[in-house]
């Protein structure tokens, strides 16, 4: 069988390239994947891995700082239609949250099982950086924020205000505290109880 050419590109997009192909791989197997795995789902010799990484623990690195990176939700957040119903914005939102969070949540938690917890020293080879938390999450209010501006004049709080709470709903969700013996509400459900409160209308004060 004729391996494929790795196609011509820049190192950068090589890598980007590498760590898409090998994301899905490391959330299956954590650190048990091997770079001839990794080479085989993306149609490229193994020693084209090692053009563009120092080793292996270099391309799980930038696994995972390419899991935390909050782009992508926060370009599917931005990319919400805003004269949709307001809940039908939110659960788009929700839903792309929710899909970070478990991506997320299968990389780390796959490599953490197997044995590796963060990277032990920081390194400097061009991978992408983990980003920031307190800048990810005031870019990531923002953009939801946003979703509740044209609605700002009937919210209760500031449209910030309201977006941090709606982010606390979203992220608790994802997580829910409940035991296994408690039905989670729908998505449904907790968005009309963060819009309408908790009690039944006729109830409220």
């Amino acid at each position: 069988m004729t391996r494929r050419r790795a196609p011509g590109m820049s190192p950068e997009r090589r890598r980007e390239m590498i760590v898409r192909t090998a994301l899905p791989l490391v959330a299956e197997h954590g650190t048990a994947v091997t770079t001839g795995q990794i080479a085989r789902a993306a149609g490229i010799g193994e020693a084209t891995i090692f053009r563009v990484f120092t080793d292996k623990d270099d391309l799980l690195d930038a696994c995972v700082a390419e899991a935390l990176r909050t782009d992508h939700v926060l370009n599917e957040i931005e990319a919400v239609p805003l004269d949709q119903p307001l809940p039908a914005r939110l659960a788009e939102a929700s839903a792309a949250i929710e899909a970070y969070l478990a991506r997320m949540g299968m990389v780390l938690g796959a490599l953490h099982a197997t044995g590796r917890g963060r990277p032990a020293r920081p390194r400097d080879t061009g991978a992408p950086r983990e980003p920031d938390r307190d800048d990810a999450m005031r870019r990531t209010r923002d953009a939801i924020a946003a979703l509740f501006e044209p609605e700002h004049d009937r919210l209760r709080l500031p449209v910030e205000q309201v977006a941090s709470l709606f982010m606390g709903l979203a992220f608790t969700r994802a997580r829910p505290p409940a035991g296994p013996d408690t039905p989670a509400p729908s998505l449904e459900e907790y968005l009309d109880v963060f819009l309408h409160g908790a009690l039944k209308e006729g109830n409220r004060e």
